[in-house]
């Protein structure tokens, strides 16, 4: 129930909006799944999240998923969805108009969810874990469609002064935002508001966060217009109240006066803190580690067949076949590639009254992906730089679909803020955030921050959480990672390895978690110079029908890039696209054999294209100052890497294998 209604909370604030919620992605981070409790807790998450999507009507198309230990006691999951609507449609939550009516619309008010978004605040122990289950909310998908649907319509006629959905705090949080943001006062009656459980308090009702609940502020003499609309739906409602003009949030019962006080002094005049912060000791020791102090990649073969089947790179498969990424028919590209596509069609866009002037006026369908991104690793060992590379990868996923970055909403999710060191990190990987997103030209419209998040166990890895959309502005530019056509040249974009970079691009790794058990090191550099130039000219040659796919490297390396490109494809639903490819990469004295399969080096991208383009791509890159080299080629039944002098090989299906059924086959224990 608390992963659905994080999909249903977010799903209001889009039509709260007034837009129509065309799909929905996620962020989710877990323990190891080795641990049978962290099975059972990620079983119900993707259960919660299934259920909530696929009743309520959204496909959810995109997310990443991460297994780690510091998440043990503190899983994540982040929801966000996109919604659609014209400039004039946008929807305000203020309380606007002295004298309007204040409706209450949704089911009754119950006792679940209580104090839902305090528990949320505070470090979790086993006890309060276990006394505090009823302040987690339930769902209901269905009503929430109802709720959608009659607030969509009743804003294209009108006849709504103002806005918002109760989430956080319920009542408390919906009238004295809405009063602040009007710069008018709001007076409500609890004896009106619909109550589900017997003898309820005065606290209890205005903190209760129960589901799909909605404020509407309506124009004075038009409530019976609204009132239509809310019977039509079958939707519960209940007038509780006024806007009035003394600046003040006045909570009656049964006429008595159970709170008065300031509206803008709960919604915007609390007090900012200025915590301590300090660089936590723990980086004295992670930033002096380098490669030397760990013996070079043994047995290359095994080792990335243990990086395919490691449950944080394996496919994810065995999560979003839970889900309908499909409904609606706009899903251009599914789940399983580099980010979703969609296609906004006419009936994307929410409804327009019907004097509108522009209500016949064409709709121009057009392209938009988004991609979801996280490495809590980077952020532990270097918040400014790891939050950079969230940013920065987020941005990458989008340029190799074909994508122009437009916007960016991210969630924090760290740890006590109280603790100095912790604080830090926020500060930090929020610096980094900011620094990248505007240089890719990407504001963030929105968020969330979740902090307190640890237990008596540590706090988790710093973890914000980016999720990035795109427009693409041809459907010809839509491009995909896996490679399509066999004889095809295989081409590495951006330097193999980062030179500057003392670590090689293994610190933080995949490869180094995995294999070496360390948790150590300088992440890779981030240079959003080259990451911005290697996105662009990636689009230009989309534009030019030269490239035929393209795969970013990050998780895993080089070499688990070049893996995914061989195997994440299908032919038909459940039926793998396999192509093999023959690969010569250079080993430069002094480079490591693992810093050049495994290493984690950023702005790279491996293309594949048609031989005949070879020239024109080379001689455009020389232009523009990107590295480009050609390491292989397309075609067979395996993966074949010549590494200087040694050689290495897999078969397309054992690599698929490894890959596609790793989450399947530990769930299945």
């Amino acid at each position: 129930q608390g992963a659905a209604t994080g999909v249903g909370g977010i799903i209001r604030d889009i039509f709260t909006m007034g837009a129509r919620p065309v799909c929905a992605v996620n962020s989710l981070r877990f323990g190891s799944l080795k641990s049978p409790e962290v099975r059972r807790l990620f079983k119900g998450v993707v259960a919660g999240i299934g259920h909530y999507g696929n009743c309520f009507g959204i496909p959810t198309v995109a997310g990443e998923v991460y297994f780690d230990e510091s998440y043990e006691g503190n899983p994540l999951v982040n929801a966000f969805c996109l919604g659609v609507l014209r400039h004039e449609q946008i929807a305000r939550g203020a309380a606007k108009g002295v004298g309007n009516p204040v409706f209450y619309v949704g089911p009754a008010t119950g006792r679940d969810g209580l104090a839902g978004a305090a528990f949320a605040s505070q470090d979790l122990t086993e006890e309060s874990a276990q006394q505090q289950r009823g302040a987690v909310q339930v769902g209901d998908p269905f009503m929430e469609k109802l709720c959608m649907e009659a607030c969509l319509e009743l804003l294209a006629t009108g006849a709504v002064a103002g806005i918002q959905d109760m989430g956080a705090a319920g009542l408390t949080c919906s009238t004295c935002e809405t009063a602040a943001r009007g710069g008018t006062g709001i007076e409500i009656e609890l004896n009106q508001v619909p109550q589900r459980a017997p003898d309820m308090t005065p606290y209890e009702i205005m903190l209760s966060e129960s589901q799909e609940r909605m404020l509407i502020i309506v124009h004075k003499g038009r409530e019976d217009e609204v009132k239509r609309i809310f019977d039509k739906w079958d939707l519960p409602w209940a007038e509780i109240g006024f806007v009035a003009d003394h600046g003040r949030m006045i909570v009656k019962n049964h006429g008595q006066v159970v709170a008065d006080l300031p509206a803008a002094k709960l919604a915007d005049e609390a007090p900012v803190y200025h915590r301590d912060s300090s660089e936590p000791e723990y980086l004295k020791g992670t930033r002096s580690w380098r490669p030397e102090q760990i013996p070079d990649v043994s047995n290359a073969s095994s080792t990335l067949m243990q990086l395919l089947e490691s449950p944080s790179i394996a496919s994810k498969n065995w999560v979003y076949r839970q889900y309908d990424y499909t409904v609606r028919n706009g899903t251009v590209i599914q789940p399983g590639s580099d980010a979703a596509v969609i296609r906004l069609k006419k009936d994307s866009l929410p409804e327009l009254p019907e004097d509108a002037p522009n209500r016949s006026a064409e709709v121009v369908e057009k392209y938009v992906a988004m991609s979801v991104d996280g490495n809590g690793s980077y952020v532990y060992l270097d918040p400014y730089e790891g939050g950079k590379i969230v940013v920065a990868e987020a941005a990458r996923n989008l340029a190799c679909s074909g994508a122009v970055p437009l916007g960016t909403t991210d969630n924090l999710n760290f740890g006590n803020p109280h603790h100095p060191e912790l604080f830090w990190q926020l500060k930090e990987a929020v610096r980094g955030l900011a620094e990248a997103c505007h240089h890719f030209e990407a504001p963030v419209t929105g968020g969330n921050v979740s902090l307190y998040n640890q237990n008596p166990k540590g706090a988790i890895d710093p973890t914000p959480t980016v999720a990035m959309v795109g427009l693409i502005k041809d459907a010809s530019h839509i491009t995909t990672q896996w490679f399509k056509q066999e004889g095809d040249l295989i081409l590495l974009l951006g330097k193999p390895v980062d030179t500057e970079d003392p670590c090689q691009g293994l610190g933080g790794s995949a490869y180094l978690q995995l294999t070496h058990r360390l948790k150590t090191g300088l992440p890779p550099r981030c240079d959003l110079d080259a990451e911005k130039q290697l996105h662009d000219a990636l689009r230009g040659w989309m534009a030019q029908g030269i490239i035929q796919s393209a795969h970013d490297c990050s998780e895993g390396g080089l070499a688990v890039t070049l893996a995914e490109c061989c195997i994440s494809g299908e032919k038909a639903r459940h039926t793998p696209h396999l192509m093999g490819a023959s690969i010569q990469l250079e080993k430069p004295e002094g480079l490591r054999l693992d810093a050049l399969l495994f290493g984690e080096s950023q702005a790279r991208i491996v293309v594949s294209i048609p031989p005949n383009f070879e020239g024109k791509l080379l001689g455009q890159a020389k232009i523009l100052g990107i590295s480009a080299q050609v390491i292989g080629t397309v075609g067979g039944e395996t993966l074949s890497v010549h590494a200087g002098d040694q050689h290495f090989s897999w078969t397309t299906q054992s690599m698929h294998d490894a890959w596609f059924h790793s989450i399947d086959r530990i769930m299945g224990a």
